[in-house]
């Protein structure tokens, strides 16, 4: 009777011991449209959320200009929809600012909010694209995230908001661009386990994923009719052959397991926030393993 009620009272009090044991790693994702932290980061994301982890999405513009047949206004509420019925599917927090879509600038304010942002996040892990890119927007995201990288620990820099105790780390998204210099593959993740939903989720962008950016590519034609059809194709257009320095970059943190990966998300370190060891990184990266 006695080992009856030990055992009830140790299964009881399992859950408590768990939770004390895990301490949530807070992300949060800037992209500069509604859409853009979902293709750079949105594996990621999901694995973190399937660990029981906290992931923000936050667009700096509303995008009121991403498509060829509606804007300003009418489009913002659309795009404002999507990224609400995205973040469910991903299961992350998604906020999109109010900024104009092809009108944001590296200005001392958006640069507050961006502080602000992360540290009401109270964020372990920072990641947006990097400062050189084709669209203005994703430029100056990139250029506002990495001038917030040490602000957010200063006192008196946006003072309404505490300051972070230890500096978040600080990541660029993956891209193609070699000038002025081109991306390094820090850390990389096998999403093949989670690609579907991935697509799934990035499929809630209509107005983008088979509108916008089909008409942009010369491939409105293209697009299927049904759902499970779409679905498929834009997995297809969305699926690209592992690079070589992303295929390094696996094999060193999964092992084998990194050689066969036919889907991944890798992000380069940026100088001006933490500089982990490979056992910090592994220790925010809980899927890598031991």
């Amino acid at each position: 009777m006695k080992k009856q009620i030990l055992l009830c009272c140790l299964m009881l009090l399992a859950p408590t011991v768990k939770a004390q044991q895990h301490t949530p790693i807070n992300v949060i994702v800037f992209g500069a449209h509604p859409d853009d932290c979902d293709s750079d980061a949105g594996g990621t994301a999901i694995l973190f959320a399937k660990m029981g982890h906290k992931v923000k999405f936050v667009s700096m513009t509303n995008g009121d200009a991403g498509h060829h047949a509606i804007g300003g206004g009418a489009l913002a509420k659309i795009r404002m929809a999507e990224a609400q019925e995205a973040g469910k599917r991903f299961g992350v927090e998604y906020e999109v600012l109010d900024n104009h879509d092809g009108e944001l600038m590296p200005t001392l304010p958006q640069r507050l909010n961006v502080i602000r942002q992360i540290r009401n996040w109270k964020a372990d892990i920072v990641i947006a694209p990097r400062p050189n890119d084709y669209h203005p927007d994703h430029r100056y995201t990139g250029i506002l995230v990495q001038d917030a990288a040490y602000m957010v620990i200063v006192p008196n820099i946006a003072p309404d908001v505490a300051p972070i105790r230890k500096n978040p780390l600080f990541l660029y998204s993956q891209d193609r661009f070699q000038k002025p210099n081109p991306f390094e593959a820090d850390i990389a993740l096998v999403i093949d386990d989670v690609f579907e939903q991935k697509i799934y989720g990035m499929a809630a962008h209509e107005s983008q994923s088979f509108e916008w950016l089909p008409w942009t590519n010369g491939l409105a034609n293209a697009v299927p009719a049904s759902e499970a059809e779409r679905l498929q194709w834009l997995g297809k257009q969305r699926t690209a052959e592992v690079d070589e320095a992303s295929r390094q970059a696996l094999v060193k943190w999964y092992g084998e397991k990194g050689k066969s990966a036919k889907h991944a998300e890798a992000f380069e370190i940026c100088e001006y926030g933490r500089q982990p060891s490979d056992e910090e990184i592994r220790s925010l990266f809980p899927m890598l393993g031991k």
